[in-house]
């Protein structure tokens, strides 16, 4: 399966259960200059939208390019026409935008999928001078409760190629500091999601490398995850926290 094919059949629990992005980092991105009030911005690997939503609920012009057209149906659908988001089916290697036309890049979930070379090519093309690369993660903590020390078990056990496509295998400063060609700035966020069953089982099956309702594990695998869940609930729900992880800087 291409990489732009992973999440086809996944758009639906995508858009309502993986976790958004914590209001600080939009507001250290201003604070800190990374980006203007009217900054453009490439939202590269948008999928069904949640990183583009802290850019346009702040009034900026957001090119979504994502390769996926179901994803990107699924964000249009999302922000309801606003004029403001600009759908662009296109990958990070070739994003189709013009020389110099934006001020700000995003990458949200998405760098352990591209071409690293290509892609810093194409971004240097589409940024005007000074222009800035974040490359943004939502990065599940799996070892600092009971739950997310099972919950990291039951993934490794179920996952069809888990370790392989884990974005953790990207996140070492040595890529990041030939990517960036030099110094780059790291600031972490805590963030979480209070989940009750049904939106932990969501959670699961928005990710790419966990078995869909036709794989002949799947029926086991929701009946181990209702005896976590049953296990480790409080009140109804469980919470997956998060390292939201930004790393950003100009390209060298």
């Amino acid at each position: 399966m291409e990489v732009k094919d992973r999440f086809t059949n996944r758009v639906d629990n995508y858009v309502k259960y993986r976790p958004q992005y914590p209001v600080e980092v939009y507001n250290y991105l201003r604070e800190q200059n990374f980006i203007s009030a009217d900054a453009k911005i490439a939202d590269v690997g948008c999928g069904t939208g949640i990183s583009s939503k802290m850019f346009l609920e702040n009034a900026h012009v957001v090119y979504g390019v994502e390769p996926n057209k179901n994803m990107l149906d699924a964000a249009a659908n999302y922000f309801g026409g606003d004029k403001n988001f600009i759908a662009m089916q296109t990958s990070a290697e070739a994003t189709g935008l013009a020389d110099a036309s934006v001020d700000f890049v995003v990458c949200a979930q998405t760098f352990h999928w591209v071409d690293k070379e290509k892609t810093k090519a194409e971004f240097k093309r589409i940024l005007k001078p000074g222009g800035k690369v974040a490359l943004l993660w939502n990065d599940r903590r799996t070892d600092t409760t009971d739950f997310l020390k099972v919950y990291e078990d039951f993934l490794q056990m179920f996952g069809t190629d888990y370790k392989e496509v884990n974005h953790k295998n990207t996140q070492e400063k040595e890529i990041f500091g030939k990517f960036f060609g030099g110094t780059f700035t790291e600031k972490n966020f805590d963030n979480f999601q209070l989940l009750d069953f049904e939106g932990l089982k969501g959670r699961v099956l928005s990710s790419s490398y966990m078995p869909d309702a036709s794989h002949p594990d799947y029926e086991f695998m929701i009946y181990c995850l209702r005896k976590i869940f049953n296990r480790y609930q409080s009140n109804d729900k469980v919470s997956i926290d998060y390292d939201t992880k930004l790393y950003i800087g100009e390209l060298k």
